[in-house]
């Protein structure tokens, strides 16, 4: 079996293919194919965005397709970035960019009140098949950055019941518990019942 991950994100790729390692599964990404057409993330929830790459992918490739959206909703501005996580502070925004808006925007904000909640939503789409998984990870912004691991808003979000940041975390500790490693657990199981 040979799924193609719609993504060029070095770091997902890495996360997906580790946890994958226990099936006998050719992992492919869009690297590998660099004719194939960007697709626009319109969709105003991550389901919607997770499917339409999934969809649109699997249609121009003919590959077994897996696709992922990602948001972090703060409670404290009402949900914000939610399905504009990756692209807060505009088209071509740095992670550093994104962190740096979200320090400013909860500058002063009790810690109490710094809740935050990571959402990931997967999409496998193929011949006959799609089928979504999600994961969750509830945890808070802290003040600073802290950590050179991972990335996106891993150096300043702190999981619930740990004092450190998911970017001082390693990588299979972080897939333990990380809203991806989790919603990639149940696409595994997913898998593992349709090959």
């Amino acid at each position: 079996m040979k799924i193609l991950l719609a993504t060029h994100n070095k770091n997902k790729i890495i996360e997906i293919k580790n946890a994958f390692q226990e099936l006998d599964i050719e992992i492919l990404s869009l690297d590998d194919f660099p004719d194939l057409p960007d697709v626009i993330e319109d969709g105003d929830t991550l389901e919607h965005n997770s499917l339409k790459k999934a969809r649109e992918i699997y249609e121009y490739s003919g590959i077994t397709t897996l696709a992922d959206d990602t948001g972090l909703e703060v409670e404290y501005l009402n949900g914000e970035p939610g399905v504009y996580s990756a692209r807060w502070t505009g088209e071509g925004c740095s992670y550093e960019d994104n962190n740096r808006k979200m320090l400013k925007e909860l500058n002063g904000v009790e810690f109490e009140k710094r809740s935050a909640v990571f959402r990931c939503v997967i999409t496998l789409f193929g011949d006959n098949l799609q089928k979504s998984s999600e994961g969750v990870l509830k945890g808070k912004i802290i003040e600073n950055f802290k950590g050179q691991k991972g990335f996106g808003y891993d150096p300043i979000f702190q999981p619930k019941g740990f004092s450190i940041t998911l970017a001082e975390m390693s990588l299979d500790d972080k897939n333990k518990i990380s809203h991806r490693g989790l919603a990639v657990k149940a696409m595994v199981e997913v898998i593992k019942g349709i090959k």
